[in-house]
């Protein structure tokens, strides 16, 4: 599974929509539209930041762990 499919999973699994999850990590929702397209992926502090936020760890973010 790429990290787009598994974004979008999160994203499914907390009910949240592009604006929504951007605001939880601190980013702007045109970041998270990057990333859900494909264009640009998130950096160590995004990253970082969507674990804490939804308490998940970094294997599942990651596709390092089936979930």
């Amino acid at each position: 599974m790429d990290f787009i499919d598994i974004l979008k999973d999160i994203m499914i699994d907390y009910n949240l929509n592009q604006t929504q999850f951007a605001q939880k990590i601190g980013v702007k929702q045109s970041q998270v539209s990057e990333w859900l397209k494909g264009k640009s992926k998130p950096g160590y502090d995004s990253l970082r930041a969507i674990c804490k936020a939804l308490d998940i760890s970094a294997d599942r973010l990651l596709g390092l762990k089936e979930y």
